[in-house]
């Protein structure tokens, strides 16, 4: 193989980047331009190495990668997790453990400027109020 067919075929597109990586043409783009994630341009076209897309997404920025006082804030092993984390382990829409944690029916800390819920909390309040609740009636047509 050449090096001229190698290269050709270990570089992808904006569009490809952003398919593979599972975000838009946009999150790419601007990692270009942030200097996050390597790209020449190439006949008017950026074009992206795979290994360099693979590289920046070990490295981009995550809140499950997000620490406070040396320790991560989601450490799920240690029981705690952010407000998304606790709605997907739940099965309820985000906007639900908000309003939980906002009435005081769900606890949660602060670390810095991350909301922090202890799998416990989690636990009671799955017990103590959303065991409790009816499932609502469909209205049939």
């Amino acid at each position: 193989m050449s090096k001229k067919e190698k290269t050709k075929r270990d570089l992808v597109s904006i569009n490809e980047a952003a398919e593979i990586n599972g975000v838009t043409r946009q999150a790419i783009y601007v990692a270009i331009k942030l200097n996050k994630l390597k790209a020449v341009k190439h006949e008017s076209v950026w074009k992206i190495d795979k290994n360099d897309l693979e590289e920046y997404r070990e490295t981009k920025y995550s809140r499950t990668k997000s620490t406070f006082n040396g320790e991560l804030l989601y450490n799920n092993k240690k029981g705690y997790y952010s407000i998304n984390q606790t709605a997907i382990l739940l099965k309820v829409h985000p906007q639900k453990i908000y309003y939980a944690t906002r009435i005081g029916l769900l606890k949660a800390h602060r670390k810095g400027s991350a909301w922090v819920i202890l799998k416990t909390d989690i636990d009671q309040y799955r017990d103590e109020y959303l065991k409790q609740q009816k499932p609502r009636k469909v209205k049939s047509a």
